[in-house]
């Protein structure tokens, strides 16, 4: 059995270890926007009865049009963490099977994919390039914005790869968990005539939402299908489908603004720390630093959570804080580290 992968957002037991409570923490672990949006208004009775067709189409429609993907309706899911867990069996169901053909990973990134294909019997291939992957492999996943380093492939050298794969019956996964800070990058808008492509897009992480555990599948309606049937009836919340509804049919532009302006904020104190930025995206920013270990312990013991990696000891990613005052409070923290 793989072992769990610890993520970002463990502030109970970061807490548990270094003391305070949770709710006095600063928890920079995440790449969600720190300044969650007003929520629309939610009548009592979606509240009341289970979430009804009328709900599911309105968010599909209004995803449709905030992610441009054209003849395709994307398929809520609750949080893409559940279908990232179904793509095993999709790509067994489509002929690739754990004895068959590869799965290539571009690398380093999200690492639930691997632990899923891993858990599943496949084979998993952690590639460094694009190049890297070839008809040795039935899927790939290329992960853009990447995470945690920030890595953007363009649209058309994504669609020269789903193309290499599909002439071999493979498919190509990307996952957009941080595409509307990039929305030029997207390859929704060629989804419809992609046919083994599959885009998964996070909804809380652009939003502040991230509770609600609401994402979007955009696929062929084959693959749809399979999604939601295997996911089961009532699988998003009405809450979260009117939400989504709502807020993907409106302005969102003070939203890249809001975030523009944390990062600046972040930016402005990395660099009076002296520390190097080595990528990222609006919504975090990744520091290589020999010293991140101590970086990490020092930050914890003034009870600020930032994510760091095993697989990259001298890397820390830092997420937003919410207002200047935290700005101010992660600078005292950071010069407080012995230089």
């Amino acid at each position: 059995m793989n072992a769990p992968i610890v993520h970002g957002g463990g502030i109970t037991a970061a807490a548990a270890s270094f003391g305070g409570r949770p709710e006095d923490w600063l928890d920079l672990s995440t790449g969600i926007n720190p300044n969650p949006v007003a929520l629309p208004e939610i009548p009592a009775r979606i509240w009341h009865r289970l979430p009804d067709r009328h709900l599911i189409e309105t968010a599909r429609h209004a995803a449709r049009d905030h992610y441009r993907s054209g003849g395709i309706l994307p398929l809520p899911v609750p949080g893409t963490q559940s279908v990232i867990q179904l793509l095993p069996r999709l790509v067994a169901v489509g002929g690739l099977s754990a004895e068959g053909r590869r799965v290539a990973i571009l690398s380093p990134t999200y690492g639930e994919y691997a632990r899923a294909f891993t858990a599943a019997g496949f084979v998993v291939d952690a590639v460094d390039h694009i190049d890297d992957i070839g008809t040795q492999h039935g899927l790939a996943v290329v992960v853009n914005p990447n995470n945690p380093d920030g890595r953007i492939h363009a649209a058309d050298r994504l669609e020269a790869l789903h193309e290499r794969l599909k002439a071999g019956g493979g498919f190509l996964v990307v996952d957009e968990a941080f595409g509307d800070t990039s929305p030029d990058t997207s390859l929704a808008p060629r989804a419809a005539r992609l046919s083994n492509l599959i885009i998964f897009r996070s909804f809380g992480k652009y939003f502040g939402l991230a509770g609600l555990r609401l994402g979007f599948a955009i696929a062929r309606s084959d693959i749809l299908a399979r999604f939601e049937d295997w996911l089961g009836p009532w699988a998003v919340s009405g809450p979260a489908l009117a939400i989504a509804g709502s807020l993907l049919n409106s302005d969102v532009s003070g939203i890249a603004t809001s975030i523009a302006e944390r990062q600046a904020g972040l930016h402005a104190v990395l660099a009076g720390a002296g520390l190097v930025i080595a990528g990222g995206t609006p919504l975090f920013t990744l520091v290589a630093d020999a010293r991140a270990g101590d970086i990490y312990t020092t930050l914890c013991r003034h009870h600020i959570l930032v994510r760091r990696f095993d697989y990259a000891p001298d890397w820390l990613r830092f997420g937003l804080a919410p207002d200047a005052a935290d700005d101010a409070r992660l600078a005292a923290a950071l010069r407080s580290i012995d230089r």
